[in-house]
C-alpha cells in the first residue's frame, strides 16, 4: 500500500472504512440513484420474460439462467454508479490526500456493493418466485442464499475493479459494462449451475466451490491492484 508520511497521524482502516461507508449510504438513500434503478429492472425485467416466454412457472437450468441474467445486468447498473459521485465531487482527490490505508475504499466500496445487490434480491428473488419461478424458490431458499452470497461478493470485488478503472475514462458508462460482462460471466456461470439443481430440488455443490474460489482470486487481484488505479 502507498505510504503515508510520517509527520501525519494515520486513520485507523476500520474507522476509514466505516467514514467512507456511511457515507456512501447516507448519499444513496438521499439520492436514490442505484439500488432502486437496479430493483426496477430486475423486476420489469422479469415481467418481459413473463410475457415472453408465456410460461407461468420455470425450473432448472432455464429458471437458473434468467434469474442470473437478470440480476447480472442489475448489478451491472450499481457498478457504474460506485466511483461516479466521488470523481465529479473531489472525493477520490481528497481520499488521496488523507492519512489513511488505500485498501479502505476498497473494503467500503466492495461493502456499499454488498449493500446494492443486498436490496436488490430482497426485491428482485421475490418478484422472480411470484412471476416465474412458482414454489421452487421456497422449497431451497437456504442453498439459494448461499448462491447468491457467493456470486454476491464475486460481483462485488469484480464490481470495484471495474469501477475503479473506468471511472477515470471519459465514456465510463460504456466501457464500465464492457469491462465488467466478461469478468463477470464465469460467476454468472457457476451460479446458474448451482442454482439449477436447487430450482429443480437437487443439488449443485461443486459449482459452490467454483464460485467461492474465483472470488478469493480476484478479492486478492483487486486488493493488489487497486492502489495503482487510484493513483492514475
Amino acid at each position: 500500500m502507498s505510504s503515508v508520511p510520517e509527520t501525519l497521524p494515520t486513520v485507523g482502516t476500520r474507522q476509514a472504512v466505516g467514514a467512507l461507508l456511511r457515507k456512501d449510504l447516507l448519499v444513496e438513500l438521499r439520492t436514490l440513484e442505484a439500488a432502486p434503478g437496479m430493483a426496477l429492472f430486475a423486476v420489469s425485467t422479469f415481467v418481459v420474460f413473463h410475457f415472453a416466454l408465456n410460461r407461468n412457472s420455470l425450473e432448472g437450468d432455464l429458471a437458473a439462467g434468467v434469474l442470473w441474467v437478470t440480476l447480472l445486468f442489475a448489478a451491472i447498473l450499481g457498478v457504474n454508479r460506485l466511483f461516479v459521485a466521488d470523481a465529479e465531487q473531489g472525493g477520490i482527490d481528497g481520499f488521496l490526500l488523507a492519512p489513511v490505508d488505500r485498501g479502505a475504499m476498497l473494503l467500503a466500496k466492495a461493502t456499499t456493493l454488498l449493500a446494492y445487490l443486498v436490496v436488490l434480491e430482497l426485491v428482485a428473488v421475490p418478484a422472480f418466485a411470484l412471476l416465474l419461478a412458482g414454489a421452487a424458490v421456497g422449497h431451497e431458499l437456504g442453498g439459494l442464499v448461499a448462491v447468491l452470497a457467493l456470486a454476491d461478493l464475486g460481483i462485488a470485488a469484480i464490481g470495484v475493479l471495474v469501477a475503479a478503472l473506468a471511472v477515470r475514462t471519459r465514456a465510463r458508462d460504456l466501457i464500465g459494462p464492457l469491462l465488467a460482462l466478461p469478468l463477470l460471466v464465469p460467476v454468472a456461470i457457476g451460479a446458474a449451475r448451482a442454482s439449477a439443481p436447487l430450482l429443480a430440488a437437487g443439488h449443485g455443490g461443486r459449482w459452490l466451490g467454483l464460485l467461492a474460489l474465483y472470488d478469493l482470486v480476484f478479492g486478492l487481484i483487486a486488493y493488489a491492484v487497486f492502489d495503482f488505479l487510484l493513483e492514475d
